[in-house]
């Protein structure tokens, strides 16, 4: 076992190693591939969808406490469903809520596989493109847009299936982390699949809005 007086060498030496090594400040503004978070090859046109979100800005409004970080609106429903729940807009996950680290559920079940009517309000819009490009790759359930306001969080959680995710509006300080990989997404109009099977959470450090589409893909729906 080592003495306090050769710990306190060891650390010395430790220290002065890491102070001589410059961090990186340059490519955590950008993607970075990782276990649960991958880039697709899929490619969408940015201006058109900031436009879509403006549009749809002007046909309906983030549900949610915008002044606690959290807003959404849905692009998809199940077939004829004009009025959805709060469920709808958020469904089953799993967390840890304590220093037990026992796992809790949160929510209902919400069945992905039965949302496959794009909402006809926004059905003019680049939005739909998108969800038909989308469903040309794989079954997409819920597809939602999503806010999150300035220096916010999401719990740390995992969900029962995976997700897409599309941002239209970053920031450098909007950050995505499953398990033990966190990077940035940015807004270019790229695809991003994200394992939400795992833990995960999405926060937003930086000075204006994060909105993403998100899209879940139903584990259950080709039976």
């Amino acid at each position: 076992m080592m003495t306090a007086s050769e710990m306190h060498a060891s650390d010395s030496e430790k220290l002065i190693e890491l102070l001589a090594a410059q961090p990186d400040t340059e490519s955590v503004a950008s993607f970075k591939p990782g276990p649960g978070i991958v880039k697709l090859d899929t490619q969408f046109d940015i201006t058109k969808l900031r436009a879509a979100l403006q549009e749809c800005l002007l046909r309906t409004q983030f549900k949610g406490d915008l002044a606690a970080g959290f807003g959404a609106f849905s692009l998809t429903r199940r077939p004829g469903v004009e009025v959805e729940t709060p469920n709808d807009l958020s469904g089953l996950f799993y967390t840890r809520v304590d220093d037990s680290y026992k796992e809790v559920q949160r929510e209902e079940v919400v069945d992905e596989s039965a949302f496959t009517e794009f909402v006809p309000t926004f059905a003019d819009t680049y939005f739909q493109t998108v969800w038909e490009s989308l469903c040309e790759i794989a079954p997409i359930g819920r597809m939602r847009v999503l806010s999150k306001g300035l220096y916010n969080c999401n719990s740390w959680h995992r969900d029962p299936e995976p997700r897409l995710h599309i941002p239209i509006i970053s920031n450098p300080g909007s950050l995505f982390v499953v398990n033990h990989h966190v990077t940035h997404l940015p807004a270019d109009g790229s695809v991003y699949f994200t394992d939400t099977r795992g833990y995960h959470t999405a926060m937003n450090g930086g000075e204006s809005n994060r909105v993403h589409i998100v899209a879940a893909l139903p584990l259950n729906a080709n039976g």
